[in-house]
């Protein structure tokens, strides 16, 4: 799948530089906003197809939510002192933060919102979040404790990541993944925007 991305993003890049005009990837590109909108609506048939996650969280109760709240605030928190290190505007680097490893959806609104070059910032640095956590996840789970092994994987613990979950933890770990990525998921778009309006 990262193998997959990065030919997408390198094709992209040479069809931009050499490839024709008036072709229907000009439609695509034209028509981002209304693909964005089809990417949230099958994200959320995912959610609903995994019927068995809420009778599982209920045995959790409010213990569920502190593991993608820290991810939540963890994540905008690096991205101020990211923004402090490279000199790059709160709002963008936050926004580039709060993409919490979902790389298609971050690298769209941003392009949309802030132009090409931060959206192209925004899909390389969370495909290369989703890639370390491939590799992460087994040591973390080795060394530090299960639960932790969900922070790396941030949005992508409910589908990409989550087989290194199944792998490497156990099921309780697997159930608040799941949760963890459709809530982080949820609230990309949502971070995005509001990182936008907090910050000048």
């Amino acid at each position: 799948m990262v193998l997959m991305a990065l030919s997408a993003l390198i094709l992209g890049i040479l069809w931009g530089l050499f490839g024709p005009e008036g072709t229907p990837i000009d439609i695509l590109t034209e028509n981002s906003e209304m693909i964005l909108n089809a990417l949230m609506f099958f994200v959320g048939i995912s959610i609903g197809l995994n019927k068995s996650i809420l009778h599982k969280l209920r045995e959790h109760h409010f213990k569920a939510l502190i593991i993608p709240c820290g991810i939540i605030v963890g994540s905008f928190l690096s991205g101020i002192l990211c923004s402090l290190i490279c000199g790059m505007p709160l709002r963008e680097g936050t926004a580039i933060a709060s993409g919490m490893g979902w790389y298609s959806l971050s690298g769209v609104m941003l392009t949309e919102m802030a132009g090409a070059q931060i959206g192209s910032i925004a899909f390389l640095s969370n495909l290369l979040r989703e890639i370390l956590s491939f590799f992460s996840i087994p040591w973390i789970a080795k060394h530090l404790n299960y639960y932790t092994c969900i922070a790396p994987a941030g949005a992508t613990s409910e589908d990409t990541t989550l087989p290194m979950m199944l792998r490497y933890t156990n099921e309780e770990t697997v159930v608040l993944a799941v949760f963890n990525g459709i809530l982080c998921s949820t609230m990309v778009p949502i971070l995005i925007r509001f990182c936008f309006q907090i910050f000048p």
